[in-house]
């Protein structure tokens, strides 16, 4: 863990680019052309340079610039087998800059090199560098002990805060990226949801229409079959019809009602109720309900009213819908006068799935489906939160 430490680069997504505010990178690229100015202006101001030394010292600044260019940008894409020759390219360029009597040169590099090593390099060759910039410059520089030590304390300060800068750049960079990447995630599984519900939704749709009309049409084949009159088989077939754009009008009805667009619960079950003449009744007060709740209610409703008109034909029907503290209940049951019938003709047609789906349906919300003989007559109970 400490050979780890003492190698582990900076945090490589703090000093990415963005990372930094606009004005920030502003004043990073004004501070390091003052510093290039401020060092040409002290190199050649006074210091009685002539002829071809001009042009050495002109040379000798501008490999110290391209060093110390090429060391930044490989420490920035931390570049280990970069960084590191050029890191010494810097500091011999600072010794030659001084032997060449160029101070204010040498002292920017070994500053310069001592900052960004602190800043940009693993902790061990981090201090390996700083130690040897500051220590050329206590070595040769003419201050006193005292302005020495503080000129050192204070570098090393720097480079260490920024160094925390940097890295709280990068921890707040890497949450940001984390918080984005858990937000596609949870709207990929909201939108996975919202497609597993809508599926369910057209396939519930289509099962209870697909159903009826399978009901109307083995009804008609069994006209055929004992010679019925050919205007009740027409009926028949007319009502399967029938179905089928109920079925188209139901789906998308039930599009709108996973938008939160359709009709109260009540008053759809007050209609349907009609359709299949059977009696309806509201107990509690009536309140808005969310859309899938609404919809357990009006599916199992549907299919359990279609199951009456399959199993129990010319049964009396009731259905009640109650709305309790934090639940809302459907019940939907059909009584026979006197001896219970057997089941009619149509029984064995559809695919038996209706009871299954329900139950799926309330399970998913949370709730409860029960369904069974009931008081020589069928009942079908739903109960989910609301």
């Amino acid at each position: 863990m400490a050979e780890w430490y003492w190698t582990r680069w900076p945090s490589r997504e703090g000093l990415e680019y963005d990372a930094e505010s606009r004005p920030r990178r502003i004043l990073t690229a004004l501070g390091r052309v003052v510093v290039l100015l401020s060092v040409c202006w002290g190199t050649f101001s006074g210091s009685g340079y002539a002829g071809w030394t001009v042009a050495a010292v002109v040379a000798g600044l501008g490999v110290a610039v391209a060093l110390a260019a090429g060391y930044l940008h490989a420490s920035w894409k931390q570049r280990a087998v970069h960084a590191y020759p050029l890191a010494a390219g810097v500091f011999a360029a600072a010794w030659l800059a001084n032997w060449g009597h160029a101070y204010l040169l040498a002292d920017v590099l070994w500053y310069g090199l001592a900052v960004t090593s602190v800043i940009r390099l693993p902790p061990g060759p981090a201090l390996l560098t700083a130690g040897a910039s500051l220590g050329s410059y206590a070595a040769v520089s003419w201050a006193s002990p005292l302005s020495i030590t503080a000129t050192v304390g204070g570098l090393l300060l720097l480079g260490y805060l920024l160094r925390l800068d940097i890295e709280a750049r990068g921890t707040a960079r890497r949450l940001l990226d984390r918080e984005r990447a858990a937000r596609a995630a949870e709207a990929e599984s909201a939108a996975l949801a919202e497609r597993a519900r809508i599926a369910r939704e057209i396939h519930d749709v289509l099962a209870h229409s697909l159903s009826a009309q399978l009901v109307h049409l083995e009804a008609a084949r069994l006209m055929l079959d004992s010679g019925t009159d050919r205007e009740r088989i027409r009926e028949r077939v007319v009502a399967a019809r029938r179905m089928a754009q109920d079925g188209l009008a139901e789906t998308r009805q039930a599009l709108s009602a996973l938008r939160g667009e359709f009709t109260p619960v009540g008053e759809y079950l007050a209609e349907l109720t009609g359709w299949e003449r059977a009696a309806f009744g509201v107990v509690g007060t009536p309140r808005p309900l969310a859309a899938e709740a609404g919809l357990a209610v009006r599916r199992t409703a549907q299919e359990a009213l279609t199951n009456v008109r399959k199993h129990a034909p010319g049964a009396r029907c009731t259905v009640e819908l109650r709305y309790l503290a934090d639940e809302v209940e459907l019940e939907v049951r059909d009584q026979r006068a006197g001896r219970a019938e057997a089941p009619g003709d149509l029984a064995a047609s559809g695919g038996g799935y209706g009871l299954l789906g329900m139950r799926e349906r309330a399970e998913l919300l949370g709730g409860t489906l029960l369904a069974g003989p009931h008081e020589g007559g069928w009942r079908v109970l739903l109960r989910v939160p609301a």
